[in-house]
């Protein structure tokens, strides 16, 4: 009888997750595909770098998360990225301004 009302219960979440607006589309945007999307733009434009640190932020643009990711181009200089994918296509703030990470606050 209790496994029948956890499946119930189960069967209640998953319906309800379902539910909501449809005027928001759904958030595709990966860590690891926008890594990668990124380093395949620094690579076709000839660019040397050695490493790509992405971390998703609480926000989105157009719908989609927003990365903030880190490209260390050799001592000291490492360059703030802010990325998504719209449509599969990689954006970051240098093309659309308004893509922003917002700041890291101290805790």
């Amino acid at each position: 009888m209790r496994r029948g009302a956890l499946l119930l219960a189960l069967a209640s979440l998953l319906i309800l997750a379902g539910c909501g607006s449809s005027d928001s589309a759904p958030v595709t945007a990966d860590r690891a595909s926008v890594k990668a999307a990124l380093e395949a733009r620094l690579l076709s434009r000839n660019l040397s770098y050695r490493w790509v640190y992405c971390l998703r932020t609480t926000r989105t643009f157009a719908g989609e998360a927003v990365f903030r990711c880190n490209v260390n181009f050799g001592e000291p200089h490492i360059v703030r990225y802010c990325a998504t994918l719209e449509d599969g296509e990689l954006v970051t703030n240098r093309e659309q301004p308004a893509l922003r990470c917002g700041r890291r606050t101290a805790s």
